[in-house]
């Protein structure tokens, strides 16, 4: 796209209602947000590193993802009965925030953006004209601001003439809210969302994922109460128009695998499924870093240059040490989606998904390596949002967990997941989708005992949906769970294929399918307690 001019506001110190008291920096291309953030003067985590790759990497200091107990929406009349307000046990992050408390924060956040320079960001997010959000970034950082025209749309030149904001986002990272206990907040941090105002304030930390997954929160909520799909997933399409989306958890492989060299790539994170078809919400993407090399992850390793923006990745010299977890296993780079040559062009999007694949990490190993799934199977383990955490990724875990997240992305759901499961369903059976489970974590035994699937394993197993060879093969149903095992599949050793066969101890096997098995029924246990739900329940495994 053309380098957009900068709007008139520039020259005043007035935007977004913030009188600020120093310079706004609007639309700055991407060679003046990276002269800004390497100033020197910048100090502390306003400040960048140019490496020796072209990326500037930019440390976030104690919050090295999403503050996810943080995250408050301002109940009112639009939002009392449609948003998925967080209860003990549903997994919601939805917490309720008074008007009395948003005034507070708002007034706190535009206070700090009021001391001094500021940068603004225009962008719409979402490559659908129709149901895209023209979003207005407003920070006191440099690097923020290129993270956010990283991760989003970026207008063109004309586009940006009229360009008029739907939502604002007030990002104010050094802003804490030391009042918090007196307005019903966990703590000085908070990403704030008000639907009515059509804001976002942020403050306390300076995690740039943050104000990404905060807008996929909102389009969260409008695409789906006009009948959009509204999904945590990548995306990508083959020579011949098959589409296909990726779900899955942080850590599964969803920007892995569908960053793949034979498919064009439509998005990496978070899409949405009209009567066209998908179409990208954003206009980057947003990878992790730890353990890259070239041999493993080329399209990723080589997207890593000029423009591109690393996070928390140490360096040894000007070099980024992608092996060195030392501040966080989240390292991450954020780059535009142009740094990948195979992408759809010139808009993100495509027709309608022929293959809808779940990605699960299975670190138990009790998962096969891939299953195909009937219509309701689709349905329970699009809700169940399954995979496990491993010992040493978080603190104090010290074996296998597993992880549950609604729709593969339950701390950005805004409404009810099964909203969200209901518009997946109908599309699927509409344009006649295919789904699979495809399991990337442990086999032959859990972690520490077996060994994780290789991304060549993997690659050979998307390939084999992809070109429809799977479709044709035979298939054997796996015990307590009722998924149906294919018996081969191209470049695949075949004893895998069937996870018990794996095992060296088969008895040790037999009691973790049986724990697993558990957990499954009674995470799904609270989506029973409507009549849709309790049939639903039928399709995952039976209760042990």
């Amino acid at each position: 796209m053309t380098q957009a001019p900068q709007p008139a506001f520039q020259a005043d110190t007035t935007v977004a209602g913030i009188a600020a008291s120093g310079s706004v920096h609007a639309n700055l291309s991407f060679a003046d947000l990276r002269e800004h953030e390497l100033r020197p003067d910048q100090g502390g985590n306003h400040q960048g590193y140019l490496t020796d790759t072209g990326a500037v990497v930019v440390y976030t200091g104690r919050f090295t993802g999403r503050s996810s107990k943080d995250k408050y929406l301002v109940e009112d009349d639009l939002t009392r009965h449609s948003v998925w307000w967080k209860s003990d046990s549903n997994g919601s992050d939805n917490q309720p925030m008074n008007q009395h408390a948003w005034q507070a924060v708002r007034t706190l956040t535009f206070d700090s953006l009021a001391a001094g320079d500021l940068y603004v960001m225009d962008l719409f997010c979402g490559t659908n004209p129709q149901t895209r959000l023209a979003v207005r970034v407003v920070t006191p950082v440099a690097w923020a601001a290129h993270f956010a025209k990283n991760m989003f749309v970026r207008p063109t030149a004309e586009e940006l003439e009229d360009f008029s904001p739907d939502w604002t986002v007030y990002h104010a990272p050094d802003a804490q809210c030391t009042e918090h206990e007196s307005l019903g907040m966990r703590s000085p941090v908070f990403a704030a969302f008000n639907l009515s105002e059509r804001a976002t304030c942020i403050g306390g930390t300076w995690y740039g994922g943050e104000i990404k997954k905060g807008l996929f929160s909102m389009m969260n909520y409008f695409l789906p109460v006009s009948g959009v799909g509204s999904f945590h997933c990548s995306a990508n399409v083959g020579e011949q128009g098959d589409a296909a989306l990726f779900f899955g958890l942080s850590g599964t492989g969803k920007t892995t695998l569908s960053t793949d060299p034979k498919r064009e790539l439509i998005g990496d994170d978070e899409h949405g499924w009209d009567d066209q078809g998908v179409f990208n919400f954003e206009g980057g993407c947003y990878a992790k870093t730890i353990d890259l090399t070239g041999e493993t992850e080329p399209e990723i390793f080589n997207a890593i240059r000029a423009n591109a923006l690393l996070e928390n990745v140490p360096l040894e010299g000007d070099s980024p040490d992608f092996a060195d977890r030392s501040l966080t296993e989240n390292t991450r780079v954020s780059y535009p989606i142009d740094h990948i040559d195979n992408i759809v062009r010139p808009v993100s999007r495509a027709g309608h998904p022929q293959n809808i694949i779940f990605l699960t990490c299975d670190a138990f190993g009790i998962l096969p390596p891939v299953a195909k799934l009937t219509a309701e199977q689709a349905k329970y383990y699009y809700l169940n949002g399954y995979t496990a955490k491993v010992a040493g990724t978080e603190l104090g875990l010290t074996e296998p967990t597993a992880a549950f997240s609604a729709c593969f992305g339950g701390a950005f759901l805004t409404v009810h997941p099964t909203q969200y499961g209901k518009i997946l369903g109908e599309k699927m059976a509409e344009h006649g989708s295919r789904a699979w489970l495809v399991n990337t974590g442990w086999s032959g035994g859990g972690y520490g005992v077996g060994k994780r699937m290789s991304l060549k394993i993997t690659r050979a197993i998307i390939d084999s949906i992809f070109d429809g060879s799977l479709e044709q093969a035979e298939f054997e149903a796996m015990p307590l769970f009722g998924l149906a095992l294919p018996t081969a599949v191209n470049g695949v050793d075949s004893v895998i294929l069937n996870p018990r066969n794996a095992w060296a101890d088969t008895d040790a096997y037999d009691a973790g399918l049986q724990k697993l098995a558990a957990m499954f029924v009674a995470n799904f246990g609270k989506y029973t307690d409507t009549a849709e739900g309790l049939e639903l329940a039928k399709a995952g495994p039976a209760s042990t």
